[in-house]
């Protein structure tokens, strides 16, 4: 369970354990009732033969289900909810393959090609202020979550590729490092060789320890290209949807196969 769930759980865990009981009988398909009213000996037999070799199999593939049927009404929403095709008409193409924890964003500026690379791994995390109990019964946000991101921007009309470590947070974009690779390739391939490559190259100081002034206009020179305050709301609100629906596929994969 994620960390938006873990939190989540706590707020509805009261009215759960009242509807529990009904909930749980609910969800026991037919066949597995049978098997519970039969004497021990036959439940294990059957069981055994419809869920692979153990007798928990049915105890935990109803408990599969009733998670299953729970997230799918508590997260009920159109097949593309309105932020995402709002962040679509503003020129950015989201590139998200099922079943991978990566997701990308790009867009075009100019003779610039720019892209946003992020992972939904970051916020299986829990924020600190969660994990102290500071947070208890504050209503948690997708943005509270730090989420690192890697911008690359190459030109079509000449070699090299300028590299950008960010942590996006609070509708914010927190700059740590920018790095310059004369190869674009080496910049911007998610290659085992290219990784090997960049980490014997200089990637340039901290930015934070930039010149003020400096500071201040590569932070110009990014809000330029929509590299903004909206973006950064809008990747930690998508790293939870996606996280979201890839859960409820894990739960059902899981699921099945526990009932072969």
């Amino acid at each position: 369970m994620s960390a938006f769930r873990a939190l989540r759980q706590a707020v509805r865990v009261s009215s759960r354990s009242v509807t529990f009981s009904a909930a749980r009988s609910s969800v026991i398909r037919p066949a597995a009732r049978q098997i519970l009213s039969t004497p021990s000996s036959r439940a294990f037999s059957v069981s055994a033969q419809r869920f692979g070799s153990g007798s928990s199999d049915i105890s935990l593939s109803q408990k599969l289900q009733q998670e299953l049927e729970y997230e799918k009404t508590d997260n009920a929403a159109a097949s593309v909810p309105e932020f995402i095709t709002s962040f679509k008409s503003q020129g950015w193409e989201i590139e998200d393959t099922p079943g991978q924890d990566e997701v990308t964003l790009t867009r075009k500026f100019g003779q610039e090609n720019i892209r946003l690379v992020f992972s939904i791994a970051d916020i299986q995390s829990e924020p600190e202020e969660f994990a102290d109990g500071e947070g208890e019964g504050a209503e948690e946000t997708a943005g509270d979550y730090p989420i690192r991101v890697s911008l690359s921007i190459t030109k079509s009309n000449g070699p090299g590729a300028l590299n950008v470590d960010m942590v996006a947070q609070e509708g914010q974009f927190v700059t740590e490092n920018v790095s310059f690779y004369e190869d674009s390739k080496v910049g911007t391939e998610l290659t085992a060789e290219a990784d090997w490559k960049r980490r014997g190259m200089y990637i340039g100081p901290q930015f934070e320890t930039l010149d003020i002034g400096l500071q201040e206009e590569f932070d110009k020179f990014l809000q330029e290209r929509n590299i903004n305050e909206a973006v950064a709301l809008f990747i930690p609100e998508y790293a939870e949807f996606k996280e979201q629906n890839e859960y409820v596929k894990w739960l059902g994969k899981v699921k099945a196969f526990v009932d072969l």
